[in-house]
């Protein structure tokens, strides 16, 4: 079964279910996966899937930000919910410590040895962590590197 078959299941068990919130975050990505179909006017791939939902993933993440600032709780709350739901699509994510690895490997792999060498760094690391791992985070921890 392919992903988008598995949320367009899980959408419908969420329905029956009665679960309206699991029902419309996974109606927003299919919602979203359709879009980048029309957009692209092909049918996605797992894979272009994932960058999809990690796209998703990502503006959720800038909102509970924006949200935090205006002091809007209740938002956030359900904003950090609606990202595990998702997460639940995506491949498991890398922890702080494997990133680290993968950046020092490729650091040394470059002879990086300060920030002017980041682009060289990202270019290697980016496409081993793509779909499970925040590119925010990649990059503070490439920058803690080469400080």
């Amino acid at each position: 079964m392919s992903l988008k078959e598995r949320i367009q299941e899980d959408w419908k068990a969420a329905m029956k279910n009665k679960d309206r919130f699991r029902a419309n975050v996974l109606n927003m990505a299919k919602a979203a996966i359709l879009q980048a179909e029309k957009v692209d006017g092909t049918k996605l791939e797992d894979e272009q899937v994932i960058e999809v939902l990690n796209k998703e993933v990502k503006q959720r993440r800038d909102s509970i930000e924006e949200f935090e600032k205006g002091n809007r709780q209740d938002l956030v709350e359900q904003t950090g919910k609606e990202i595990e739901i998702l997460l639940e699509y995506l491949p498991q994510q890398l922890t702080e410590e494997e990133i680290s690895e993968i950046v020092k490997e490729a650091v040394n792999e470059v002879q990086a040895n300060s920030i002017k060498d980041m682009g060289k760094v990202m270019a290697i690391v980016m496409p081993k962590v793509k779909g499970r791992a925040d590119g925010k985070l990649v990059n503070q921890i490439v920058k803690q590197y080469l400080q």
